[in-house]
C-alpha cells in the first residue's frame, strides 16, 4: 500500500503517462473512458453473457489498470470505477432501446406504458431468468453488480480486491446517474486455480471450470427489492470484471450464477484485449510479404 500512501503525500503522477499533477491525468482519462461498446472476445466461449467494455486493453487504459491492480496504486479507483458505470449505462440504454422495439407492435406508435428494461436477461431467484428484471409501470429496474472474485492469494498478496473495490465505487457513480444499482458480491472460489497468464482460450476454459460457486447467504440477503407498494421491482444482474481475453472467467460466472437461478444479464469490463491475428495466419502473411517482396 506504498504507492497509495505516497499520491496522498507527494504531488501524483498520471498512471497512464507519467505527467504531474494527476492520478489520471484529462487525457489518459479520455482514453480509458473510450468508447463503451460491445466488446465480445472472438470466439466467444458458451454461456458468455452479452459483453461490453469501455476501451481497449493497451497503452494508457492498460498502465492504469496494471496500476491500480498489481501496484497498489488505490486512488485510481475512482476513475477506473467511472468507466464501469458509463459502461453499464451505456449498456442499458441500448437494451432498453432494443426491448422496446420488440414490443412494440409492428407500425404502432410506442406507448407511454411501454416496460422498462424490457428485453433484458436478468432473472430472480430461484426462477427461470425469464422476465425477472421487468420492472412495473414507473418503476426503474435495480441493477446488482456481481464482482468476479479474485483468489484469496491474490487479495493477500496485493492487499486489496481491486474489482470488487471498483464495482463498489460504481455502484455510487450509477446512482449519481440515477440509476438504481447495489453490489451483489454473490461469487466466491471453491478451489484454486492456476495463472491463467500464457494459456489459450481453451486452457483457460479448463482451468476456470468450476472454479466459481454462489454463497447461498449472500443470495439470501440480496431478495429482489421491492417498491413502496410491496410489488416487486424488477432487477438485472451484471458481471464486472477488469479485463476480457478469452471470455472464460466471465463465461464460468455466468454459469456458477445460473446454477443458483440467477440469470446475467450482461458483462462488462473495464477494457478487453485486442483481438490477435491467430499465428498460423500471420506465418502465412509472412511467407507471402517474403516471397514477393513487400
Amino acid at each position: 500500500m506504498v504507492p497509495a500512501l505516497l499520491d496522498l503525500i507527494l504531488p501524483p503522477r498520471c498512471a497512464g503517462c507519467g505527467v504531474w499533477g494527476a492520478v489520471a491525468c484529462p487525457s489518459c482519462l479520455v482514453k480509458l473512458l473510450g468508447e463503451p461498446a460491445p466488446r465480445p472476445p472472438d470466439p466467444a466461449p458458451p454461456g458468455l453473457p452479452d459483453c461490453w467494455s469501455a476501451t481497449a486493453y493497451e497503452g494508457a487504459a492498460r498502465r492504469m489498470i496494471l496500476a491500480c491492480k498489481e501496484r497498489g496504486r488505490t486512488a485510481l479507483v475512482p476513475a477506473l470505477a467511472a468507466c464501469v458505470a458509463t459502461c453499464v449505462a451505456a449498456w442499458q440504454t441500448e437494451a432498453e432501446a432494443e426491448g422496446e422495439r420488440a414490443a412494440r407492435p409492428a407500425g404502432a406508435a410506442l406507448s407511454g406504458a411501454a416496460l422498462s428494461g424490457a428485453g433484458l436477461s436478468g432473472g430472480g431467484r430461484g426462477g427461470d431468468g425469464a422476465g425477472g428484471d421487468r420492472a412495473g409501470e414507473g418503476e426503474a429496474a435495480v441493477t446488482w453488480l456481481v464482482p468476479v472474485p479474485s483468489a484469496r492469494a491474490a487479495v493477500r498478496r496485493r492487499g486489496h480486491d481491486p474489482v470488487r473495490a471498483v464495482a463498489t465505487a460504481a455502484v455510487r457513480e450509477l446512482r449519481g446517474l440515477g440509476r438504481a444499482a447495489v453490489l451483489a458480491p454473490l461469487l466466491r472460489q471453491r478451489r484454486r486455480v492456476a495463472d491463467q497468464a500464457g494459456l489459450g482460450s481453451l486452457e483457460r476454459a479448463a482451468n476456470l471450470s468450476g472454479a466459481f460457486e454462489v454463497g447461498h447467504r449472500a443470495l439470501g440477503a440480496l431478495r429482489p427489492p421491492h417498491s413502496g407498494t410491496g410489488r416487486a421491482v424488477g432487477f438485472r444482474v451484471v458481471l464486472v470484471d477488469d479485463v476480457v481475453t478469452t471470455g472464460a472467467t466471465l463465461a464460468e460466472a455466468a454459469r456458477a450464477l445460473r446454477a443458483a437461478g440467477v440469470t446475467p444479464s450482461a458483462a462488462v469490463t473495464i477494457a478487453a484485449t485486442p483481438r490477435r491475428v491467430p499465428y498460423v495466419a500471420t506465418r502465412r502473411k509472412h511467407h507471402i510479404r517474403d516471397n514477393h517482396g513487400w
